[in-house]
């Protein structure tokens, strides 16, 4: 785990992340504790009827892992994890802001490239909020 990383964490109270497999893509997702628990209210939220729930608490709840850092700050993936992002031998830690993946580096080149495409035809989309507007000013 990159020590920038580490070090936000335990600026947070965390020695270890949350790591479960991507149902997106072929990567493991990692996060903080704060941010499954938040994922876990918003499927909450959801009608405990409905299959929508049931799907998204089986596909990110189920299969989430907490991983506590070792005293070099080194997490060991489950093979489980491993598998399903397809990582044999090289791993790419990826940050994603709040959040980071873990990818086999020659299958996130291939899904980098592809991201970069739709970014581009989808740029217009984003949005910047300046500071002048957040204050109402």
């Amino acid at each position: 785990m990159p020590a920038t990383f580490r070090s936000y964490l335990s600026s947070m109270g965390y020695n270890g992340v949350i790591c479960y497999p991507s149902f997106n893509n072929l990567a493991i997702e990692g996060c903080t504790q704060d941010r499954i628990e938040k994922l876990s209210d918003s499927i909450d939220a959801l009608n405990p009827f409905e299959e929508k729930r049931d799907i998204f608490a089986t596909s990110v709840l189920s299969e989430s892992i907490n991983l506590q850092f070792d005293s070099e700050g080194r997490i060991s993936l489950p093979n489980k994890l491993l598998s399903h992002a397809k990582i044999k031998q090289k791993m790419m830690f990826v940050g994603q802001g709040k959040t980071f993946q873990i990818w086999e580096p020659k299958l996130f080149e291939k899904f980098k490239t592809h991201a970069r495409k739709k970014a581009n035809l989808n740029r217009a989309s984003l949005k910047w909020e300046s500071q002048f507007n957040k204050e109402g000013k």
